[in-house]
């Protein structure tokens, strides 16, 4: 019997989040086949009826994650009052939380030196996720953006993302956490 072409919809979205979430995990290059479709609750023969390569796959599962990290964040920190909503992004960003769980965070961070090594296509995508984020900070700014809230936004983004990826790097917990707390306050107090 022939799936449906939602049920094929489905079974690749699947897939990507599945990979989405491992890649973060264990990092591209690492994550197999076999492993990724057994996250994603399928057998490895059945890869390449939805996807042509594992660069196709890792592009649609950073495109993925590029963005809603990001919404995620920028959505929660809207709520706050207008001269608050900066500090909260950071603050969440730069948390315990968010370094202790690279699945489920963002994929700059997770990800970043593999990036650099990936096809064009998935470089294409983390180029479209970083202005994406760079936006997203820029339209926390109180007032927003002025003229140089793009420069500022990325300097930010690319201070969350380094402080993130050392803070995970290091094996001593004591330092993790002080990289991630002056950063957040030397972040901070350099954009107001």
């Amino acid at each position: 019997m022939r799936k449906s072409r939602e049920e094929t919809a489905r079974t690749r979205a699947r897939i990507v989040a599945a990979a989405a979430e491992e890649f973060r995990r264990g990092g591209i290059a690492a994550t197999g086949l076999a492993s990724l479709m057994s996250a994603a609750g399928l057998t490895h023969g059945g890869f390449y009826k939805h996807f042509a390569s594992k660069d196709q796959l890792v592009a649609e599962a950073c495109a993925s994650i590029m963005i809603d990290v990001t919404d995620t964040l920028a959505e929660r920190a809207l709520r706050e009052p207008p001269d608050q909503r900066l500090a909260w992004f950071v603050h969440a960003y730069l948390s315990p939380r968010h370094r202790d769980d690279p699945a489920h965070g963002c994929g700059l961070a997770a990800l970043g030196t593999e990036l650099a090594r990936s096809s064009a296509e998935t470089r294409d995508v983390v180029t479209d996720g970083l202005s994406h984020l760079v936006e997203a900070i820029a339209r926390l700014f109180d007032p927003p953006g002025g003229a140089h809230g793009r420069a500022r936004a990325q300097t930010l983004a690319a201070g969350l993302v380094g402080a993130i990826t050392l803070a995970r790097a290091v094996n001593d917990p004591a330092l993790s956490d002080e990289l991630l707390a002056n950063t957040a306050s030397t972040l901070l107090a350099s954009i107001r």
